[in-house]
């Protein structure tokens, strides 16, 4: 079986995470990923800690199923090679602030001459037109000026999110969403594009209901308000006993009624629990104080066969051995020649006839330069020379 990219090869200059995330979901499809990097140096990401062998484990995850080919772009000769990689591939991706790459020559309106079927994808933090594209900036930047950071959380105050929302959501998966609707609109033009994907722009529509909400009422939105982000007790999080935390989410009148049946609260069930209002808080306490007088387990156990979406707060640890997540492939086991044995994130896209795999580790840096460049024509001692001159 083989994935449904294969064939479609793809030039990654990102570093980091929104680019990386985006050409890693492309590369479990299939797509050959040749990621770009400085000699030496490579991408920063490679050396925090803590590490699995000589990388950090965050590129482990990122860059599986990737080749590595180190090139100095700040060269005339380095320049050239990547000219002639851009000649056979579909896409190239890169994360720079706009501009950078027209400094190099190596912009669009350079790139699409070479090569007109060429699929060119920038991710920025603020787009490639205005005066703020040129500014730096990271995940919580991107989400204050969007609004979504300010009604993040609970207490009246905003919350940093554990997940990088505007990285991720906003950045890596739209961008890579936006190659494949330009590859499929190359099959009938025939013809490339320029992708602008900025992440304030992307985590933006992750508002879309509080948005929704907002147009139609006109009340600004704030900081556990809501029954989506604290502000319902149908709709929460609870401690329980032994200090473990459940998850609530019975949104709708059935499984509301189903869990005030189970944990003998009948007095509960009425049309005010999905009503905002003051009423909510004494609500949010009576049910912290039921979840309150038992363990986690004890709730797992009496909840299993109960139709009301609750579910025990798993942390990495316990989720990573979850059943569920097992049988689903989504956590999966590999075995590296040198870092042993190790998990690894699967694939979530489950294919009937072209399903995506993890084939291959992150690679070391630099790891399939010589493979690269034998393809491209260069010999083994004309790459050493080049290699010797730090252009590779």
């Amino acid at each position: 079986m083989t994935g449904p990219l294969e064939g479609i090869r793809v030039l990654d200059l990102s570093r980091l995470l929104p680019g990386p995330f985006c050409s890693m979901l492309l590369a479990d499809m299939g797509a050959e990923v040749i990621k770009v990097e400085a000699p030496k140096v490579g991408d920063y990401i490679r050396w925090w800690e803590p590490r699995l062998g000589t990388n950090s484990g965050m590129h482990v995850v990122l860059n599986r199923n990737k080749k590595s080919l180190t090139l100095n772009l700040k060269t005339d000769e380095g320049r050239g090679i990547f000219r002639k990689l851009v000649e056979t591939s579909d896409v190239l991706l890169e994360g720079f602030r706009p501009g950078v790459m027209d400094k190099l020559n190596l912009g669009y309106e350079t790139l699409s001459k070479i090569n007109n079927r060429l699929v060119y994808c920038a991710i920025s933090g603020y787009g490639a037109t205005g005066d703020a594209g040129k500014k730096a900036g990271h995940d919580i930047n991107f989400l204050a000026l969007n609004g979504l950071l300010s009604y993040n959380g609970t207490g009246g105050k905003p919350q940093v999110p554990g997940v990088q929302i505007a990285d991720i959501g906003g950045g890596g998966l739209l961008a890579a969403f936006s190659i494949l609707a330009a590859i499929i609109a190359r099959e009938r033009t025939g013809e490339g594009q320029f992708i602008d994907i900025s992440m304030t722009d992307g985590a933006m529509l992750w508002n879309c209901l509080r948005f929704g909400n907002w147009i139609a009422d006109g009340v600004v939105p704030e900081p556990g308000d809501s029954m989506l982000n604290g502000g319902f007790a149908c709709y929460n999080v609870y401690e329980t006993k032994d200090g473990g935390f459940m998850a609530l989410g019975a949104l709708e009148p059935q499984f509301w009624s189903a869990f005030c049946q189970a944990v003998n609260r009948r007095d509960l069930d009425t049309p005010e629990y999905f009503k905002p209002g003051d009423h909510q808080q004494k609500m949010i306490a009576e049910v912290s104080s039921i979840f309150k007088t038992k363990t986690r387990e004890e709730w797992v156990e009496i909840l299993k066969d109960v139709d009301c979406c609750c579910e025990p707060v798993l942390d990495l640890r316990e989720a990573s051995g979850s059943r569920l997540l097992r049988e689903r492939k989504i956590i999966i086991e590999m075995q590296h020649e040198n870092w042993g044995s190790y998990l690894q994130l699967g694939n979530p896209c489950k294919m009937s006839k072209t399903q995506g795999n993890i084939h291959s580790h992150a690679p070391e840096l630099g790891e399939h330069t010589d493979e690269i460049l034998n393809d491209l024509g260069y010999s083994n001692d004309s790459i050493e020379s080049l290699r010797k001159r730090k252009i590779v």
